[in-house]
């Protein structure tokens, strides 16, 4: 199976577990062409195209400017490690071991609007680039999902084998740039709600941590069936059945 996940807005490029082991994005290309079009934004634009304050429209506008290929270990560092929000959290791959890294280079995607779809050890440059922004990269593709196309679901479609399924644990935001009828495997979808006021709701900051503790969970229990994750119990999840259908796995606590 292969795991799809959102990256996170919040990056640390300090004190990066050292591996020799690295890989380089596949749509460096594509990446190139989204930055030569960032770079030509004012500082201010790039605050107004992504609703972020004066602060990180100067940092963003930066990292734009700098961003450059090739990339090299001393230059850009492991998407894994970089992405620190709550499903990293939650994934904790920096206490991952050698084996454990290994099966997530097999087992994980991460989704990302400059980069469009990252492995675990793929170098990366730092960036913010929220799938959902709607940036004009010309006069008939307004957005990024209209910018990465069908380039992410076919990616997916080469490197799957068959019978093998996609679990979706990324936000609606990010999984949108993959398209369902064209992809050519099953998704199932694995949600997480928490119990408040006698309801079981999707609570976003504990959803997200979920999310990264089902990765975990896949990536070292090396599972390969579906019917598998239904086991999944970290910190006091259950599967719940009666709230669940077919490909959309429900777990509470």
């Amino acid at each position: 199976m292969k795991i799809v996940l959102s990256p996170a807005k919040s990056l640390d490029f300090d004190n990066i577990p050292k591996t020799e082991l690295a890989s380089q994005p596949i749509f460096l290309n594509e990446s190139q062409l989204l930055i030569n079009k960032l770079k030509k934004y004012s500082s201010k634009k790039v605050g107004a195209l992504m609703s972020i304050s004066p602060k990180l429209s100067d940092l963003n506008y930066s990292r734009f400017q700098d961003w450059t290929l090739p990339f090299t270990n001393e230059n850009a560092k492991t998407a894994m490690y970089v992405f620190t929000g709550d499903a990293y959290r939650g994934m904790n791959p920096r206490e991952f071991s050698q084996e454990d890294v290994l099966n997530a280079q097999g087992y994980l995607r991460i989704l990302s609007g400059l980069y469009g779809v990252l492995k675990p050890l793929d170098i990366m440059q730092p960036y913010r680039l929220e799938m959902g922004t709607k940036l004009e990269y010309s006069k008939n593709v307004n957005n990024l999902y209209k910018f990465w196309g069908d380039k992410v679901t076919d990616a997916l479609n080469e490197e799957m084998v068959k019978d093998e399924v996609l679990i979706n644990l990324a936000s609606n935001e990010y999984f949108k740039v993959i398209d369902p009828k064209k992809l050519n495997h099953r998704i199932v979808t694995c949600s997480f709600k928490d119990e408040k006021n006698g309801a079981y709701k999707m609570i976003s900051f504990f959803a997200k941590f979920a999310r990264g503790l089902m990765t975990r969970f896949i990536i070292q229990n090396k599972i390969t069936e579906v019917e598998h994750l239904k086991a999944f119990d970290l910190e006091r999840y259950c599967y719940n059945e009666e709230m669940s259908t077919e490909d959309n796995f429900v777990f509470v606590r």
